[in-house]
């Protein structure tokens, strides 16, 4: 009797509650642990909470940063990235960040302001449709209309989000729904979506005949995406590549899925990829997909690609499987229980010495290379040295450009959750925010925001978090004057004609910096970036680094659209 007494005491002191209130406590349920947020008018009543709250919240310059950095806190941590955004203005500045989740299978669970109920589709001031705009660029998207749904709601958020095939999933708020009151008590809910039932362990025949194949193989292929990732099976990838001796390729998202030391690795495929990764593909005579999407960047022209090749392709996301390439082993699986059940079968690994022959030989004749006697300071010597000097355990996270194809190719990932990229949308100005949200993620780790000067200048406001918090994020910006990787395609497909790629007016990165109380260097020879790098590399300060690298080189090798992988040019002669 006295403890019922004290439950039914219990609730009389917590209700009524507001809306706000139910948010603030569904997320602490689900151990919400940072907030990416900016508040304006929509979502006062959720801030007049968080006013007290234990959430860490993170206060971007601007919407779009709130996102990215989200979006790095969430490929760092593997939990949800969530996110804040008043009504009208403020969701639409979240839009590019929602799509870029959205390709890279990022989980995020954002909050939008909505103007009041009564007022929805009158134009009402900072009224915009949310829903409609976003639909499909989210897994899901929901409006509540029940302070009595929150909790339900939330909940539900977070399960699709990160379940299945990651993804961003949008809740919108009207603003009297926050600030509205309940006097019912909540109910414990149970996740129940009869028609979201993700499908995580592989059918057996499809993995017999997997193995099947395997054995019967003189020139298999691993294609290991952002799947292996997601699906935290990089330690099954390389039981599996090891048992069945199995040459590995990478997809840019799915760097770190496999140790790049290991013999097994050949690098990385695609556009920008290397020799032996895109003739492995080419050449193969079984590519084992695991976890890839087969885009036009990894593809190249697709009538040439993989040509001699039985395709076996494992994904969480039965869309994919056959969507570009068609598929002869399809299994829809999640990846670690896919690995898991292979690593178990009995078959006899595939008789390919020659084969592993081969992909040496063209791993040691055919390897990346630039000039190292011009006397120019070159951004793929900076990407060098800067593995070199953190032995290659830097969280990397890039903007979209030349300067994140050298990090591609010359920053060689041996842990799995390294690398923070935008792949799919290729967003620039996402890669200083998205550094904020890994270093959350990992406070002690070192991490470096590899930037282009052109998209460093779309979020450099961002700058006030890092001095703020104190996060020792290292800023390096690849300083070529330009849209380097525009400039690039203009070279060669357009005759030179560089029409608006030329960045002829630029601020002073260094005195940006110091504006914010960062310290800032400008690098332009080899021997000042030795001295640099080792004073700044491993203090716990942020920094900002501007290199002044040779504003003509280019990204090399490159398959020019419409051509096969096979048909690389820039290759070593």
């Amino acid at each position: 009797m006295l403890q019922e007494a004290a439950l039914t005491e219990t609730k009389t002191e917590t209700y009524p509650v507001t809306g706000a209130d139910l948010l603030l406590k569904a997320l602490e349920k689900e151990n919400v642990e940072v907030i990416f947020g900016y508040p304006g008018g929509a979502v006062l009543p959720l801030y007049d909470k968080l006013y007290h709250s234990k959430i860490l919240h993170v206060l971007p310059r601007h919407e779009q940063g709130g996102i990215h950095a989200a979006e790095g806190y969430a490929r760092i941590s593997g939990k949800p990235g969530v996110v804040i955004a008043t009504s009208g203005p403020g969701a639409t500045n979240i839009v590019t960040g929602l799509a870029d989740a959205m390709m890279d299978s990022l989980p995020l669970i954002v909050f939008t302001g909505q103007v009041a109920t009564g007022v929805i589709g009158s134009d009402a001031f900072q009224e915009a449709d949310i829903l409609g705009i976003t639909t499909p660029i989210t897994k899901y998207n929901y409006q509540v209309r029940s302070i009595e749904d929150i909790p339900r709601i939330v909940k539900e958020a977070f399960y699709i989000a990160s379940t299945g095939r990651p993804g961003p999933v949008l809740i919108d708020i009207p603003k009297d729904i926050a600030a509205g009151v309940s006097n019912q008590p909540e109910k414990e809910t149970e996740v129940n979506l009869p028609g979201y039932q993700p499908t995580l362990k592989p059918n057996y025949l499809q993995i017999r005949k997997l193995t099947e194949a395997v054995s019967r193989s003189k020139k298999p292929v691993i294609l290991a995406g952002a799947g292996v990732l997601h699906g935290r099976a990089s330690k099954e990838l390389k039981d599996y590549a090891e048992q069945q001796q199995i040459p590995v390729i990478h997809t840019l998202l799915g760097l770190g899925g496999f140790p790049a030391g290991h013999p097994l690795f050949i690098g990385m495929a695609g556009m920008h990829g290397c020799y032996a990764a895109n003739m492995g593909l080419t050449e193969c005579d079984l590519l084992i997909n695991i976890g890839a999407r087969f885009d036009d960047r990894l593809t190249g022209n697709l009538q040439h690609f993989a040509p001699h090749a039985t395709v076996a392709h494992i994904d969480i996301d039965p869309a994919e499987i056959g969507k570009n390439v068609p598929t002869s082993i399809p299994i829809v699986a999640d990846a670690k229980e896919a690995l898991e059940q292979l690593i178990l079968q009995d078959g006899k690994p595939p008789a390919h010495k020659e084969w592993l022959e081969t992909i040496l030989r063209w791993q040691e004749e055919y390897p990346y290379y630039y000039d190292k006697e011009s006397g120019r300071l070159k951004p793929q010597q900076v990407m060098e040295m800067l593995h070199s000097k953190t032995e290659g355990n830097a969280i990397v996270v890039t903007d979209v450009g030349q300067h994140q194809m050298w990090a591609a190719q010359y920053y060689r990932f041996n842990k799995a959750d390294r690398w923070v990229t935008s792949g799919g949308l290729g967003t620039m100005g996402f890669g200083f925010p998205a550094s904020i949200g890994a270093q959350l993620a990992d406070p002690e780790a070192c991490v470096l925001a590899i930037c282009g000067d052109g998209g460093f200048q779309m979020s450099t406001q961002e700058l006030a978090i890092i001095q703020e918090m104190n996060l020792p994020v290292k800023i390096i910006i690849f300083n070529n004057m330009a849209l380097g990787m525009v400039r690039q395609w203009q070279e060669i497909f357009y005759e030179s004609r560089f029409s608006h790629s030329k960045i002829p007016v630029q601020p002073s990165f260094v005195k940006l910096a110091e504006a914010y109380g960062i310290k800032g260097y400008v690098i332009q020879s080899k021997a000042e970036a030795e001295e640099v790098l080792d004073e700044v590399l491993h203090n716990r300060e942020p920094v900002l680094i501007d290199f002044r690298v040779d504003p003509d080189e280019n990204v090399y090798p490159m398959i020019a659209p419409g051509k096969g992988l096979h048909e690389m040019a820039g290759v070593k002669p």
